[in-house]
């Protein structure tokens, strides 16, 4: 299956708590410190944004939980191998877990042409030059995609390690890859999205010995911002680290479909 869609912002409604609660609280507390000016007026507007954008995604989520479908939001820098990972995960999982993708990018439906030519049923997203995806973008996607034969949704959102960290799409899991290629310093140095996450990625590591970086240091800089990431280190193409990730997959499954019940 394949669907294409330009994003298109939604409002309207109220904040309601989320697995994200501290990077809007930040946010939040901005707002009552800024007492009066053109500051005061801006906070007040992304805080309005982003309550809005939380009661889509609390309807997102509450329409996935219906269908027992567990969704995750993977997000990285560009080039940092989301993809790849999804067309090898597709091949591991295909007897086993039922696959669904929307693909966030700024231009072209490349990406989703990828997952779709795997197997995934896909809904190419386009924000024509938003730097993330938001709740009203995945609520168009999902009335495309067929949920009922649906088990595990990835939401693989625009390259990028700073916005897409500060809006709720509706999902369950959120991951962030960092690539070996872009340094073992990243978690210190984009602490809000390594925060706002569940889990990191620590990806391409066949490239480690090419690339000046430190497993060990990276893995130590995540845990520093956020000691609750659950670490894995993977190789998409080598298959490094895939039967741990299949099987944490397999597991997350399994928890939302007897929650169902």
């Amino acid at each position: 299956m394949w669907n294409q869609r330009r994003g298109a912002r939604e409002t309207g409604g109220k904040r309601p708590e989320s697995i994200h609660e501290s990077i809007y609280e930040n946010i939040y507390r901005e707002a009552e410190s800024v007492e009066t000016g053109a500051s005061m007026k801006e906070v007040k507007v992304l805080t309005k944004i982003l309550r809005a954008n939380d009661m889509i995604a609390a309807e997102n989520r509450a329409l996935l939980d219906s269908h027992g479908i567990c969704c995750i939001n993977l997000m990285s820098s560009p080039g940092a191998g989301k993809t790849t990972l999804l067309e090898k995960t597709s091949q591991l999982v295909s007897d086993s877990i039922s696959l669904g993708a929307v693909e966030g990018d700024v231009a072209t439906s490349l990406d989703g042409e990828r997952l779709s030519a795997a197997g995934i049923p896909t809904v190419q997203v386009n924000t024509g030059g938003g730097c993330h995806l938001d709740a009203g973008m995945i609520k168009n996607a999902l009335a495309d995609l067929e949920l009922d034969k649906t088990d595990l949704l990835f939401v693989e959102n625009v390259g990028n390690l700073i916005c897409p960290s500060s809006f709720d799409l509706g999902e369950h899991y959120r991951i962030v890859i960092l690539s070996v290629a872009e340094g073992h310093d990243k978690p210190l140095k984009y602490p809000g999205m390594f925060i706002s996450c569940n889990a990191v990625i620590l990806s391409k590591i066949d490239l480690v010995d090419k690339c000046n970086f430190d497993l060990s240091a990276g893995k130590e800089n995540a845990l520093r911002v956020n000691p609750r990431l659950r670490v894995f280190e993977l190789s998409s193409v080598e298959g490094t680290g895939m039967q741990e990730w299949v099987e944490f997959l397999g597991m997350l499954v399994k928890e939302k479909k007897a929650q169902r019940r």
